[in-house]
């Protein structure tokens, strides 16, 4: 350990780039996790307009309408 904490001492490069490398990686990982909630959002959200057709209570023309509404290529 003390030979560890020597290393970093002796070479400020490697704690600022040790410390880009733990910030990058905790960017990638977030980034990753709200992509994944969001696609989990969306498909379930498909789902359950998805039964309300069946049900009858929406048409599937309005079921369209709504799935297009989310998508953000159209605004």
């Amino acid at each position: 350990m003390t030979s560890f904490l020597q290393l970093i001492s002796n070479n400020p490069l490697l704690i600022i780039f040790g410390t880009g490398g733990i910030i990058a990686v905790t960017a990638i990982v977030l980034g990753s996790l709200t992509k994944i909630v969001q696609v989990r959002s969306r498909e379930r959200t498909r789902r359950e307009i998805a039964a309300y057709i069946a049900e009858g209570s929406m048409t599937p023309e309005q079921g369209e309408r709504l799935m297009r509404a989310g998508n953000r290529e159209d605004a």
